[in-house]
């Protein structure tokens, strides 16, 4: 029994490897984003398509990685994944040179489509690497790898992306081709460092293919159903409104975060102290949040700590918006506590109640990311033409959503007959 339980952990702390990766990459547009910004003299609108590529990846590839999870099985669609996330950050090495932010774009929904067919393999291999009782715990305790990715992604691209021997000491938009190469040039090192981490991984999850296939085959559905099955399902919509309106306010406050906060009436910081702040609060306060909740997980019903971390995220954005100074920003920065066990019990409560496939449900929550490209986007537009504190009011209402599902998720207990389909 011992020898068997150690194997269960063996193959499931190897797959968190794969929650770390892709927060580490993901969380590289919120620098991005900024360098982006300056190096093309770009608006808030036009510095967020970077981020709505990344989400047109969710609507494209979520049912085909779906499609594909259900032909070859989680180990062979995680291979393909990191594949195609190092064939993305390659791309971006040959494009920086064209000084052209389309083509720079292209390579990053490469990349992104790479991350979507990850996500939808990965999420329900974690949550079934183990004992259904426990997946709450499993998914969020996994998820907590990802928020260490992303604090450390996100120092580590403002780093090389926002570091003063890169953009002008002053942060002025970038008016020349000479300039403007400095600065793409940090953005094409960065990603090849991505690649050559990826490549590592790839050879890793290959190494141990046959210890997690081991434990997959006693614990993952044998039926997998059609990748349609879950479009039937009332339980699977709800949760994939919420997952996607979960996407976009996390992305759209961190997007604008380092911008936010440089603003001299919130708190003036520079914008490479403004991404540490990102990093280690924002993002250390996702992390933080993940290991706590993986513990309340133990003794709390998901529905309800996710209720109360949606009425905490809704509030906090609420004072960010009506108020200013560095209050409104640290109000801004301590979403990242409340956002951080959002995913997983979205994720697993939706699994346990969809009433079809894994895989099928699985695919339907990540194409619902895709939504959340919204968000982002229109926050941006909120930015340009009324302030950025006001554009919280956006991700405010997508957390007054979630809290309506924890609530109803809390009040049915159990799949209620006429909800578990349409």
């Amino acid at each position: 029994m011992k020898q068997q339980l150690s194997g269960v952990s063996a193959a499931f702390l190897s797959v968190t490897t794969l929650f770390f990766a892709w927060g580490f990459i993901a969380s590289n547009n919120d620098p991005l984003i900024a360098s982006l910004k300056a190096s093309f003299s770009l608006n808030y609108t036009q510095a967020m398509l970077t981020q709505l590529v990344s989400f047109a990846a969710y609507g494209v590839m979520s049912f085909p990685a779906a499609m594909l999870l259900g032909r070859l099985g989680s180990l062979r669609a995680i291979l393909v994944a990191l594949a195609t996330m190092i064939a993305g950050c390659l791309m971006v090495q040959f494009i920086v040179r064209y000084q052209d932010y389309t083509l720079i774009l292209a390579a990053l929904f490469i990349l992104a489509t790479g991350i979507t067919t990850l996500q939808v393999a990965a999420n329900p291999l974690a949550a079934a690497l183990g004992p259904p009782e426990s997946s709450h715990f499993r998914l969020t305790f996994a998820q907590a790898f990802n928020s260490l990715g992303v604090v450390i992604g996100v120092n580590f691209g403002s780093r090389i992306m926002l570091g003063e021997d890169v953009l002008k000491a002053d942060h002025a938009p970038i008016t020349n081709a000479a300039d403007r190469m400095i600065a793409l040039a940090a953005v094409s090192q960065a990603f090849l460092l991505i690649a050559a981490m990826l490549a590592g991984l790839m050879i890793f999850i290959w190494l141990w293919r046959a210890r997690i296939a081991r434990v997959a085959e006693a614990y993952e559905e044998t039926g997998r159903g059609s990748v349609l099955d879950a479009l039937r399902s009332r339980w699977a919509i709800f949760g994939a409104l919420a997952i996607g309106l979960y996407v976009g306010a996390e992305v759209s406050i961190g997007s604008i975060m380092i911008n936010f906060l440089n603003q001299s009436d919130i708190m003036g910081l520079p914008l490479e102290t403004a991404g540490f702040y990102l990093a280690n609060i924002y993002w250390m306060g996702a992390l933080i949040g993940r290991f706590i909740g993986s513990y309340l997980l133990t003794i709390m019903r998901a529905p309800v700590l996710l209720g109360l971390a949606a009425g905490c995220a809704t509030s906090l954005c609420l004072i960010v918006a009506l108020t200013s100074g560095p209050w409104a920003g640290y109000a801004a920065l301590a979403v990242g506590l409340f956002n951080s066990i959002m995913f997983p019990t979205i994720f697993t409560i939706t699994l346990e109640r969809a009433g079809v496939s894994q895989a099928s449900t699985s695919g339907l929550l990540c194409l619902a990311i895709v939504g959340g490209a919204l968000l982002p986007y229109a926050v941006g537009q909120m930015a340009d033409k009324a302030s950025l504190s006001a554009s919280f009011f956006i991700p405010m209402t997508a957390y007054g959503v979630i809290f309506l599902f924890a609530l109803l998720a809390a009040v049915r207990r159990e799949r209620p007959p006429g909800f578990q389909t349409a």
